[in-house]
């Protein structure tokens, strides 16, 4: 469970870094990644 939130914080970091940075394809990915994260953690 700890590394699932690992996951889902180091996607959110991410997803900043590609909105700072524009990379609009990069960032839709790391929503995604986050929002499969958060339903891992919302079931667990």
């Amino acid at each position: 469970m700890i590394e699932v939130a690992k996951f889902y914080e180091k996607a959110k970091q991410n997803a900043k870094k590609h909105m700072k940075k524009g990379q609009i394809n990069a960032y839709y990915q790391d929503l995604k990644a986050m929002n499969h994260y958060k339903r891992l953690i919302e079931t667990s």
